[in-house]
């Protein structure tokens, strides 16, 4: 087995994990609103329960993301001693603005377990990101939607606030996380040293900004979904119908413009062009025109607009 193989698999496995634990929240936090909990029979047979008993609690759930963390840092720190770098596996995480490469040729137990929580944490992360985008824009919904109920499980009180509230929430929520939790990281060397406490509040910034650009899967695979979904019948599930209306919500910006021919509608492509370009534009900036000169030298630039890669990479300075 080759080394970008293994590779591959750690990486597979690695997502499989975070997946694994990100559907124990999800059904940590659906427990606590099991319609079937608080039920009351209403007939004789309604009274009649399976002869099995279940032990499983509801409060299990989070000790078992817990416990997951915590043996698959056990694994990997097993794994990295046994091998080592024949792996070729870095085990990286992306937070938008930077790329945190918490496993390189050698490894330690603290590294691994900061890289098992942080890794879920992430995927955790940018799942409320999406649900949060939708709570915003399902906010005009009525009490009894579907979807607003489904959202409600995961936001609470939060699905209730203004829309303008929620699109201001990943800003207001990721900026002070960050903060606190650059401080590991830091600490244990997996990033440069910070200048001062002003530097690391200008990374929490930039960070907060980038939060937003996890969205843009959320948007683009929504804007797929719709424009098969107009061209192939699906049936009457609820699921189409909530994607129909987020599309078209979503596209409203757009409807003005002439990107119906014939039966085609390209306003969803022309729109998810336009996500994935402005969202490489927010995270790299402009710099043209490209390329070097003769020399190799790269060419006087007439516009350079930093993104928040760029200005990450200053404020770390």
């Amino acid at each position: 087995m080759t080394r970008q193989t293994l590779s591959i698999y750690m990486g597979l496995l690695d997502f499989i994990l975070n997946l694994v634990g990100l559907l124990l929240w999800f059904n940590w936090r659906a427990a606590r609103f099991d319609p079937l909990s608080k039920f009351t029979p209403a007939t004789l047979a309604g009274t009649l329960r399976r002869a099995e008993k279940t032990s499983l609690k509801s409060w299990h759930l989070p000790f078992g993301i817990l416990g997951l963390l915590v043996v698959r840092a056990l694994f990997y720190n097993f794994i990295y001693a046994e091998f080592g770098s024949a792996l070729n596996w870095a085990g990286r995480i992306d937070i938008g603005v930077i790329s945190i490469p918490f496993c390189g040729k050698t490894s330690s137990l603290i590294t691994m377990l900061l890289y098992s929580f942080y890794s879920f944490g992430v995927m955790l992360g940018v799942f409320l990101l999406w649900v949060l985008l939708l709570s915003a824009l399902k906010s005009g919904a009525m009490e009894t939607d579907s979807l607003r109920q489904l959202l409600r499980l995961h936001l609470g009180a939060v699905e209730r606030w203004s829309r303008v509230m929620k699109l201001l929430l990943p800003l207001l929520i990721i900026v002070p996380i960050w903060w606190l939790g650059s401080w590991p990281l830091t600490y244990w060397d997996i990033l440069p040293p910070v200048a001062g406490v002003m530097h690391r509040f200008e990374q929490a910034l930039l960070v907060g900004a980038g939060s937003y650009l996890a969205w843009k899967y959320l948007i683009v695979g929504v804007f797929a979904l719709y424009f098969v979904s107009s061209y192939m019948y699906f049936g009457k599930q609820p699921f189409w119908q909530h994607l129909d209306v987020v599309a078209r919500l979503l596209l409203t910006p757009l409807r003005p413009l002439p990107l119906r021919f014939g039966k085609v509608d390209f306003a969803p492509i022309v729109g998810a062009g336009i996500i994935l370009l402005a969202a490489q534009l927010l995270q790299h900036g402009i710099e043209l025109p490209w390329g070097n000169d003769a020399s190799g030298k790269p060419k006087a630039r007439w516009i350079n607009v930093p993104g928040l890669v760029d200005l990450y990479e200053r404020a770390s300075k």
